[in-house]
């Protein structure tokens, strides 16, 4: 019978000569190694990152949590449901989360009827792939947007909180609401590193059936990422400048040169 070598590997863990560099991201680079596998730590932490991510995709958003916040600030809110009648559904025909339920469309129809006018502003509120990211950031970012809407004296349509949502669900509600311009907040897709990252979409004379193109995108709001003052910053220059122009979108340049960064927020740099 032939014998093969035992190998002993080092039971101490080997230290990566990238160590420094995971001071400035949160990608997993530097892990080291033990034997011939990673350390153990290392696969616990990957093994715990991966099961919040999952939780974030099927967390449920808490609507009447976070209705209450908003009418604390005396916003009015309503909720709104897709075509997409549960989680299971959602992950496998995003098409039905793009699309108001029937109810839900009768319901905003009647809700215009009572004050019909033409809206500035319409914000929706969309649970998308993470409900976490919207609970985390979504009234925080709300109540600055709102304080800049107010100083330009723009109108603002009830804010609307929709479950089972799609991005391009928000353009079926701008329409009802005859609002010019539509933010759309939206939990992201989450990464091992980012459960709570949040969207922003913004949409210039938005309507049912609208492009992807015509869209304006400021992604990975959160703490660890693009902060909340900077985000509203950065919104508030694309819609001025989108009111002035009438379009949105691949066309709508963002040039806008940050002035107001809150240095005294801990915030952690990626890459």
């Amino acid at each position: 019978m032939k014998l093969n070598r035992d190998i002993q590997y080092p039971s101490s863990t080997h230290q990566d000569q990238w160590e420094k560099l995971k001071e400035f991201t949160d990608a997993r680079i530097a892990l080291g190694r033990a034997g011939c596998s990673i350390p153990t730590r290392a696969l616990l932490e990957f093994q715990l990152s991966h099961a919040q991510a999952k939780d974030a995709v099927y967390q449920h958003m808490d609507v009447p949590y976070l209705s209450e916040q908003l009418q604390q600030k005396q916003l009015q809110t309503l909720h709104v449901q897709s075509n997409a009648a549960n989680k299971e559904i959602y992950l496998k025909r995003p098409d039905l989360g793009r699309q108001l339920s029937n109810l839900s469309k009768e319901a905003l129809i009647k809700e215009y009827a009572k004050k019909p006018q033409q809206y500035d502003v319409c914000i929706v509120v969309g649970d998308g792939l993470s409900a976490r990211a919207i609970e985390a950031n979504a009234i925080a970012f709300i109540a600055v947007l709102s304080e800049h809407i107010q100083q330009e004296n723009w109108s603002l349509a009830p804010i609307i909180f929709a479950t089972g949502s799609r991005v391009a669900l928000g353009d079926e509600v701008a329409e009802i609401f005859k609002a010019s311009m539509l933010v759309m907040l939206i939990g992201e897709r989450p990464g091992l590193s980012s459960p709570d990252s949040m969207g922003v979409y913004y949409t210039w004379n938005a309507y049912s059936g609208c492009l992807d193109s015509k869209r304006n995108c400021i992604s990975n709001v959160r703490s660890a990422g693009l902060s909340i003052p900077v985000a509203v910053q950065r919104l508030m220059a694309l819609m001025k400048k989108s009111k002035q122009l009438g379009f949105s979108g691949v066309n709508l340049k963002d040039e806008h040169q940050l002035s107001n960064i809150d240095h005294n927020e801990n915030s952690k740099l990626l890459f």
